[in-house]
């Protein structure tokens, strides 16, 4: 099966790269690039040289890519750009998987509150949240455009849906600590992000009103039937990928430890890209960079009465591109598995 990459040459497109080039189960047939276009993929990365399969980067022309007969385009763009790009593919009878934010968003007024004036909003419709561990299967005979999960939420949902679900912690007093690679600002220039600025550096930024807060407040509410706030405070750290959260959250009244990890059990027992590790082994980013992993664990605080759960995964793998192929595989009855560690 031929796919395409529009936005290739960001941190997202280029791990998009990487794994497309080694998926046994696909072709891919087109990589795009405004600022790249003629150029050989490996030029631009190097580090796929000779596997590039002699790719070069076409121009981004949104009509021309819904002439070719490419049927699977993934949008490595920034939120508004994309939208420009699935109105014509998903006009073409494309299927579109997007890593931006445009699609992420069911409601259109929380969307412009966090982001602006949406793009296409006539799409929204069309348009399924997936994260394949979390979201009922029938999405895959009804979506043509799929919103691909953000790195934080992914690192948020895994953990705290199930329990939720099943009454074992309180809706009220969550709080949600993140870290995050220096990669997950993508590739740009700016002064925040110079080695200098960022090495043995480590702060907290986007507090009150990070735009990842809505997507996964919006999820909470849709996946477990009420309304959810919670504390989110995204860090930046010294680190090039991986995200590690901790999320503290009151036990509901006769919740247990292991009440906890069978809540788990049961959501994701055969589920390959989640490891539940034993309470007390906290998942480590080092340990699930290159991977399309979550790891997570819990602990109780009798001192508290809370539950601290943390999770770790790699920010452009199971945060963005390898969550997005992992959707592409369910989407086409491939191996969930397939091209993926």
């Amino acid at each position: 099966m031929k796919v395409g990459i529009v936005g290739a040459s960001g941190y997202a497109g280029e791990t998009l790269v990487k794994l497309l080039l080694g998926h046994p189960g696909v072709e891919l047939a087109a990589v795009t690039s405004r600022a790249h276009a003629g150029k050989r993929l490996s030029q631009v990365i190097p580090s796929v040289r000779g596997i590039d399969r002699g790719l070069a980067f076409v121009g981004s022309d949104p009509a021309a890519l819904a002439a070719t007969d490419i049927p699977l385009f993934f949008l490595a763009l920034p939120h508004g750009a994309a939208a420009e790009f699935a109105r014509a593919l998903a006009g073409a009878g494309k299927r579109v998987i997007d890593l931006s934010a445009d699609f992420r968003i069911s409601d259109l007024a929380t969307y412009e509150r966090y982001y602006g004036k949406h793009a296409a909003p006539e799409l929204l419709p069309f348009a399924r949240y997936v994260m394949p561990e979390l979201t009922d299967p029938e999405w895959k005979a009804s979506a043509r455009i799929v919103a691909s999960p953000g790195c934080y939420p992914t690192s948020i949902l895994i953990p705290l849906v199930p329990l939720l679900r099943d009454g074992l912690v309180t809706r009220e007093h969550i709080v949600v600590n993140s870290l995050s690679g220096v990669s997950g600002a993508g590739r740009k220039v700016d002064e925040a992000y110079l080695y200098v600025e960022r090495t043995e550096s480590a702060k907290a930024y986007g507090l009150v009103k990070h735009r990842h807060l809505a997507e996964v407040e919006e999820q909470l509410a849709l996946h477990t039937g009420q309304k959810t706030v919670i504390q989110f405070n995204p860090h930046l750290a010294p680190m090039r990928y991986g995200i590690a959260t901790t999320i503290t959250v009151p036990a509901a009244p006769g919740a247990t430890l292991e009440g906890v990890y069978a809540s788990w059990a049961r959501t994701y027992g055969s589920a390959p890209f989640i490891q539940v590790l034993p309470s007390g082994e906290t998942p480590d980013t080092a340990h699930v960079v290159g991977s399309n992993r979550v790891d997570m664990s819990a602990v109780h605080d009798p001192r508290t009465g809370n539950f601290v759960i943390t999770s770790a995964e790699d920010n452009l793998v199971k945060g963005t591109a390898g969550q997005a192929v992992q959707t592409m595989n369910l989407w086409y009855g491939l191996p969930e598995t397939q091209g993926l560690l």
